[in-house]
């Protein structure tokens, strides 16, 4: 009978050792979305990533985006004034 006692015990203190797991996790994932900061640099990180090709240069397309809106703004500027 001191077997099953001491299986049971075990079992629970696995138990309970999970759910610490689980709660660090739980509090580490709480800790990190409160963290506007790390969100920022990350998010800061991750525009640049998209917007530069692998040698840091600025893709070509956003280039060319960016010029066909300063093309239409001045467009729309000369337009008005005249």
């Amino acid at each position: 009978m001191s077997d099953t006692r001491s299986g049971g015990t075990e079992q629970i203190e696995a138990d309970i050792e999970a759910q610490r797991e689980h709660l660090a996790e739980t509090v580490d994932q709480l800790a990190h979305k409160l963290d506007v900061k790390a969100q920022a640099k990350e998010r800061a990180a991750q525009v640049k990533e998209r917007a530069t090709t692998e040698t840091g240069k600025p893709r070509p397309e956003l280039i060319g985006a960016a010029a066909a809106v300063v093309l239409v703004v001045g467009v729309l500027v000369w337009w008005r004034q005249r």
